[in-house]
């Protein structure tokens, strides 16, 4: 399989016995591209987000990345085929007492042995990446500031760079808008998308915010009680679209 390639396969989750919200999605994400995901809260699109590197433990089905079966994996291995996918989080999911160095670094945990994760001991090389990595999202000069000293704006930059130090195969990025004001979500957006192409590497974002979604992704998979309703360009977002999607009063607010 392509470097970068994502396929699922009747990929389902229940947290609840008999109550899915995930209902057997089927998809294939291809190894270059910004693909988006949207759709009403509660329909399951940060699950489905989740599923790829079981943070969420899927019910059933398959997620084949590069071609391993993640889902079949056991703890060594899935730890190693984690190190090829960056995750950037809604709630930035830092380490607010560490400085922004060290919650940059912690992307590089999974290369290196629990002694020297513990003892925070990184090779020169990965310390040099992180200040390349920092420098790309704006953030140079911020290395020893605290987490809880940032804008979230800010905050979400380091998520990224956190992302991107791991050397990632593809970017899993779940609403990472949803507490950022209007300009700031599209500063970050456009930096995702710009740093995604400069490496070369597919990102799925989970975004609740249409106008956004129909700028920045060339695809949109659109979600609705835990299925896909709609699979296509940004441009096919139509109110019909829109009214599969979130239904006809939700779709006019959309639009």
């Amino acid at each position: 399989m392509e470097s970068g390639a994502l396929v699922l396969r009747n990929l389902s989750k229940e947290y609840v016995p008999g109550n899915p919200v995930l209902r057997g999605i089927d998809l294939e994400i291809a190894p270059r591209g910004i693909t988006a995901i949207i759709g009403p809260s509660g329909t399951g699109k940060s699950t489905l987000i989740r599923c790829i590197n079981r943070l969420v433990e899927p019910t059933s089905g398959e997620v084949i990345f590069e071609g391993l079966n993640l889902v079949t994996l056991d703890r060594k291995a899935l730890r190693a085929a984690r190190r090829r996918i960056g995750m950037v989080f809604q709630e930035y999911n830092l380490v607010e007492r560490l400085t922004v160095m060290e919650n940059v670094l912690s992307g590089r945990l999974g290369y290196v042995s629990l002694w020297r994760a513990w003892r925070r001991r990184f090779p020169a090389a990965d310390v040099e990446a992180a200040y390349r990595t920092l420098a790309r999202v704006g953030l140079e000069g911020f290395e020893n500031k605290r987490a809880d000293a940032l804008s979230g704006g800010q905050r979400q930059r380091v998520g990224i760079a956190r992302a991107l130090v791991q050397r990632p195969r593809i970017l899993l990025v779940d609403e990472p808008t949803s507490s950022l004001d209007p300009r700031t979500s599209e500063a970050v957006l456009r930096l995702i998308v710009e740093l995604a192409a400069e490496d070369g590497i597919p990102a799925l974002i989970n975004i609740h915010d249409v106008p956004l979604a129909r700028l920045f992704a060339r695809r949109v998979i659109g979600m609705r009680e835990g299925v896909i309703v709609y699979d296509g360009p940004a441009e096919g977002l139509t109110p019909d679209a829109l009214e599969r999607i979130y239904g006809a009063r939700s779709a006019l607010a959309a639009t």
